[in-house]
């Protein structure tokens, strides 16, 4: 069974950058991680049953890049908590490596826009956990550890604790806890969400350069636009109530990306391209406020 989700190339654009082309050609010859048929999650509540989610068909490949957005209420957040196995779908399936997921696993790991570092535990102490958690002892998980925390520049802090720490460190430190235990996939919930503008920007870097050298997946839910099209290989958007897929866009912005490609005409395109669907025209439209009028006549700003 095939997709039939319309999966959007911005041709003008991959005609331009032929090396752009060729990324996805192979990226679609590789295995196939993460396959979602059908999937559907609908609540009880006061008013009746509310469908959140309902038929979500797409694959993703190894060591892709799958960024997730949509308007708020569409389910972004839902959709990775099944996936990661924090919740149960009310219907279809989810394989990963052709193996069915019915509860979290150590095969995805996964990073929460909140900081949920262990505040009694130092930075290598979380770091350990979830290799410990899995069985494993010895010296070889400290040395793992370290490496871990050396990968994501926090090797002057392993003894540190989270409250010693900055917001874009701890989750570094969230991000290297989660790969220990060297999951197939990584799902990240919007983690630089509560990030200032300057430290979020730098944490996008990092998590790139992270990823171009582990061999991981990723699925990274979030709401930022420049950030969907500055990370991601491929774009899956979510309409709301219920949420199902609208479109999903490949990202014709050549690798390695850098800041200076914001203004590139491929990365505006598909920037539009997304806004347009998340924020359709009909919808546009200012409301106005009944505040009564404190300043003299004649005393205009506009």
């Amino acid at each position: 069974m095939t997709s039939s989700i319309p999966t959007v190339s911005l041709p003008d654009y991959r005609e331009q950058e032929p090396a752009v082309a060729e990324r996805f050609r192979k990226l679609k010859e590789r295995p196939v991680v993460l396959r979602v048929r059908g999937l559907g999650k609908s609540f009880a509540s006061p008013e009746g049953r509310v469908t959140a989610l309902e038929g979500l068909d797409f694959d993703v490949h190894r060591r892709e890049f799958l960024c997730v957005i949509g308007q708020s209420g569409c389910g972004k957040s839902t959709l990775i908590r099944i996936l990661s196995g924090l919740e149960q779908p009310t219907s279809g399936e989810l394989l990963l490596d052709g193996k069915a997921v019915h509860g979290p696993g150590p095969d995805r790991g996964m990073v929460f826009q909140s900081y949920t570092l262990f505040p009694w535990l130092s930075v290598k102490e979380n770091v350990m956990f979830g290799p410990k958690m899995a069985g494993r002892t010895g010296p070889s998980v400290e040395s793992d550890a370290r490496q871990w925390i050396e990968m994501v520049g926090l090797s002057d802090f392993e003894n540190a604790y989270p409250f010693q720490l900055s917001g874009g460190m701890k989750q570094r430190v969230a991000i290297a806890r989660a790969l220990a235990n060297q999951p197939r996939i990584l799902l990240m919930d919007e983690p630089f969400g509560a990030l200032d503008a300057q430290t979020r920007a730098q944490m996008q870097d990092y998590l790139l350069q992270i990823w171009k050298n582990i061999d991981v997946t990723i699925l990274f839910i979030t709401h930022d636009l420049d950030e969907a099209v500055y990370l991601a290989d491929r774009i899956l958007v979510l309409k709301a109530k219920p949420g199902r897929i609208d479109e999903i866009i490949e990202v014709p912005v050549p690798r390695p990306r850098s800041l200076d490609q914001s203004i590139l005409p491929a990365y505006l395109a598909t920037k539009k391209r997304i806004s347009e669907m998340i924020h359709p025209r009909e919808q546009h439209h200012k409301e106005m406020l009944h505040i009564p009028r404190l300043t003299v006549a004649g005393d205009e700003i506009e």
